[in-house]
C-alpha cells in the first residue's frame, strides 16, 4: 500500500498539504467540473475530526463539513477492559489517517436493459482513505470516493474486523454546510407536497433526492446509491451549527463486517435540469444486474387499471388494452379479501373473479396481468405465493403499503424483489418507498410510486417541481389520469406528464374505464407513447414554473412541455433533431372551448424540421406533446409545414 498525504485528480505522489493540526486530500473529477476535500482535523491529543467539502467549477457547494459514522461499540470495549471512559469520545474522531491511495482512471460504458438513455457512461476518478485507531481495538474504516464530471459520492466501509464482526451504527456524522443563503425545494416525506425554504428552516427531516438552490446561482442535489442493505436516512438543519443539514437515520443498522454503506451523492449544475440529466449517477453506483436471463422475461411497457374486479370488467378491459397499445392490466386491490389483514389469503381470488379465465384471455391477446399484494400476505406467504403466481400465468407484482424505511424493512423489502426475480416476477413498489438505482441490478423492479401523484390529484405547481426533485431519484409510478373529473389540470398537461415523469411501467387511465373513451382522437399518443428511451434531454425548466422535455426513441422524438397554476409562453427549439430530415409533428395542446370534444384537446399535424422552433401560449395548469416521426417523400400529403404560428 502506497502512503500518499495528497491526491488530486489520478495523482499519484506528493507532499502533504499541512495547516497547523490538519492534513488536507484532494480529488478532482476526469473534466474538473466537481472536486472533493478531505482533511483531518486535530482537536485534541488523540481526537481527530474527519471533514470534507465539495466545488463545482471552483465555486463552494458543500463547505467544511464533517463526515463519519457513529458506532455503539463502546460496550463491549469496555467488556474486555480496552476502555474505562465514562462519556468517551465519538468512535470516529478515535480513527486516524493512515494512507491515501488514488485508483486508475475509469471510463466505461454499459447497456442497460431499459432506461432513460440507451447507453450509460461511467467515469470517474477514485480514491481510497484508509484510517485506523492507534489502540489495541484492530479497529478500521476507509472512505472510499469517486469524483465523476456529474457530482461526488463517497461511502465507508469497514474491513473485517478479527475480533468484532458484528457492529451497530447508531449514527450517520455527515453534515451538509451550504454558503449563507441556500434554499432548498424540500418536502417531510416522499408523496407530500413541496416547500421552498432556507436550509436553516428545515426543522423536520426531508426527503432524498433534495434539490438545493444557491445564492451564487448553482444547482446542488443531495441523493443516495446502493441503498438495498441500510435504513432510510433524511436530512435536517442543524440545531447548533448555521447553514447545516445533518444526516438522520430512521433506525441503527446492524451489519458484519466486511460492510459498505450506501454511497453519498452531491450534484451540482448550472442548470437545475442538468441535474435530472446526470441522474445516472445513482445507477452507476449500483452493482450490474444480477439476472442472467432478464432480457428474455423483463419486458417494460404500459399498464391500465381494472377497477371493478369482475371477470367481464377484466375482459372488457383487456380488449381496451390490446385496441390502444397497452401491454399490461392490473388488478388493484380486493381480489382476495380481506386485503388490508393478516388474516387474507392471497393464494384464493374472490368468487366474482376468474382468474384462470382472465389470464388466459389476456395472454391471447398479448395483455399480461399484474396483482396487488399487500403488505400483510407478503410477510406471510411470498415464498408461496411468487411460485404460484408465476405458476398461474402472472407476469407481475404491485406491493402496496410496505414496510421500507427501519434496517430490517429495508432489507426484506429488497429481499422481496430478490424472490420475485427468481420467480420470474416484475414488480412495482408503492407508497412512501423510493428509488436509488437498485433496479440496475434488478431490473425485474420497473417502477415505484414514493411520489405525489395523480391519485392525490396535485396541482400543476406541484408537478413542475417534480422533475427536477424526486425524479432524479429515477423511475416513479406517477398514475396518470385522463378522464377523472377531480383532475386539477388540463388534459394536455396529462398527456405531458406521462412522457415527463419516466417509468418503465407506465400507468395510464388510472381511475378510468374502458367505457370512459368516447374516441378522444389524442389517445393516439398514448397508443404511440414509448416507456424506455435512447436518449432524454431537458430542454428548458425550473422547479415551480415548468419543463420541456424532449426524449428519443429510435428515430423518434417525444416532447413534453408542462407549465405552472399560471401558465406561460414556451419556444421550444428543434435543433436536437436530425439536420438532414423533415418530421411530422402530431402537437396537442388545449384548445378551448373550440374543440368539441370533452376533454378540449386540440390535434395539429404539422411538418418540421431542425431549424425550427416551436411556439406555444400555454393555459394555466396546461401543456403540450409532441410526437415528431421522421417524414418519406410519400406520406406527406396532406401535411402542412408549420409557419412560426403560436400553438
Amino acid at each position: 500500500m502506497k502512503k500518499i498525504f495528497f491526491w488530486c485528480g489520478m495523482l499519484l505522489s506528493g507532499l502533504p498539504l499541512m495547516a497547523d493540526n490538519v492534513n488536507v486530500w484532494k480529488l478532482a473529477s476526469p473534466g474538473g467540473t466537481h472536486e472533493a476535500t478531505f482533511r483531518q482535523l486535530r482537536t485534541t491529543d488523540d481526537v481527530n475530526e474527519m471533514r470534507y467539502s465539495v466545488s463545482f467549477q471552483g465555486r463552494p457547494v458543500v463547505t467544511d463539513s464533517r463526515a463519519g459514522l457513529e458506532m455503539d461499540n463502546w460496550v463491549w470495549e469496555m467488556a474486555i477492559g480496552m476502555r474505562q471512559l465514562e462519556q468517551p469520545a465519538s468512535w470516529m474522531d478515535l480513527l486516524e489517517v493512515d494512507s491515501v491511495v488514488t485508483h486508475p482512471l475509469v471510463d466505461r460504458t454499459w447497456t442497460p436493459l431499459y432506461g432513460e438513455r440507451g447507453a450509460v457512461r461511467d467515469r470517474y476518478n477514485a480514491a481510497t482513505l484508509y484510517l485506523s485507531r492507534k489502540d489495541d481495538s484492530d479497529y478500521r474504516l476507509n472512505i472510499e470516493v469517486r469524483a465523476y464530471d456529474e457530482g461526488i459520492a463517497f461511502r465507508y466501509f469497514l474491513p473485517e474486523h478479527p475480533n468484532a464482526l458484528f457492529h451497530k451504527v447508531v449514527g450517520d456524522l455527515t453534515e451538509y454546510t451550504f454558503p449563507a443563503g441556500t434554499m432548498a425545494w424540500s418536502e417531510k416525506w416522499a408523496q407530500a407536497r413541496f416547500d421552498y425554504l432556507p436550509v436553516d428552516s428545515l426543522k423536520r427531516p426531508v426527503e432524498r433526492a433534495l434539490t438545493l438552490e444557491l445564492p451564487d446561482g448553482t444547482w446542488a442535489a443531495l441523493a443516495d446509491a446502493d441503498v438495498d442493505d441500510w435504513c432510510l436516512t433524511k436530512f435536517r438543519a442543524s440545531a447548533d451549527k448555521p447553514h447545516t443539514l445533518t444526516s438522520v437515520m430512521y433506525s441503527p443498522v446492524d451489519l458484519v463486517t466486511y460492510y459498505a454503506t450506501p454511497w453519498k451523492v452531491i450534484m451540482a449544475a448550472d442548470k437545475p435540469g442538468d441535474l435530472l440529466e446526470h441522474n445516472d449517477i445513482l445507477l452507476n453506483l449500483n452493482p450490474p444486474c444480477e439476472i442472467a436471463d432478464a432480457s428474455q422475461w423483463v419486458k417494460p411497457g404500459k399498464i391500465m387499471r381494472e377497477t371493478t374486479i369482475t371477470t367481464e370488467g377484466a375482459l372488457q378491459t383487456i380488449d381496451f388494452c390490446a385496441a390502444h397499445n397497452i401491454p399490461y392490466m392490473l388488478f388493484d386491490w380486493q381480489w382476495y379479501m380481506p386485503c388490508t389483514s393478516h388474516d387474507g389469503d392471497a393464494t384464493k381470488v374472490v368468487s366474482k373473479l376468474d382468474m384462470p379465465r382472465v389470464i388466459a384471455y389476456g395472454k391471447g391477446k398479448g395483455v399480461g396481468v399484474w396483482l396487488y399484494v399487500n403488505q400483510h400476505a407478503l410477510v406471510k406467504q411470498a415464498r408461496e405465493l411468487f411460485p404460484l403466481l408465476h405458476e398461474w400465468g402472472v407476469v407481475g407484482v404491485k406491493s402496496g403499503f410496505v414496510q421500507y424505511a427501519s434496517h430490517r424493512w429495508a432489507t426484506w423489502l429488497h429481499d422481496l424483489v430478490r424472490l420475485a426475480a427468481d420467480n420470474h416476477l416484475l414488480m412495482n413498489i408503492h407508497d412512501e418507498f423510493r428509488p436509488s438505482g437498485f433496479s440496475r441490478t434488478y431490473p425485474n423492479l420497473l417502477t415505484q410510486e414514493g411520489i405525489c401523484g395523480n391519485e392525490e390529484f396535485p396541482d400543476a405547481t406541484h408537478n413542475t417541481i417534480l422533475p427536477f426533485t424526486r425524479m432524479i431519484n429515477g423511475a416513479a409510478d406517477y398514475t396518470i389520469c385522463y378522464y377523472d373529473k377531480r383532475l386539477k389540470t388540463t388534459h394536455a398537461h396529462q398527456l405531458a406528464a406521462s412522457l415527463v415523469f419516466y417509468s418503465p411501467l407506465q400507468t395510464i387511465f388510472w381511475y378510468d374505464r374502458p367505457s370512459f373513451y368516447q374516441g378522444e382522437p389524442e389517445i393516439e399518443w398514448f397508443e404511440n407513447l414509448q416507456t424506455v428511451f435512447d436518449d432524454s434531454r431537458v430542454l428548458s425548466g425550473a422547479p415551480g414554473k415548468g419543463i420541456v422535455m424532449a426524449r428519443r426513441k429510435g428515430t423518434e422524438w417525444f416532447v413534453g412541455a408542462l407549465t405552472n397554476n399560471e401558465g406561460s409562453k414556451e419556444t421550444i427549439d428543434l435543433s436536437f433533431l436530425d439536420k438532414d430530415m423533415k418530421y411530422k409533428a402530431y402537437i396537442y395542446t388545449d384548445g378551448g372551448e373550440k374543440i368539441k370534444t370533452r376533454t378540449r384537446v386540440k390535434c395539429s399535424y404539422k411538418l418540421v424540421d431542425a431549424s425550427q422552433t416551436l411556439s406555444f401560449d400555454l393555459k394555466p395548469s396546461g401543456g403540450a406533446a409532441i410526437r415528431l416521426v421522421p417524414a418519406t417523400d410519400g406520406d406527406t400529403k396532406g401535411w402542412k409545414k408549420y409557419k412560426g404560428e403560436t400553438l
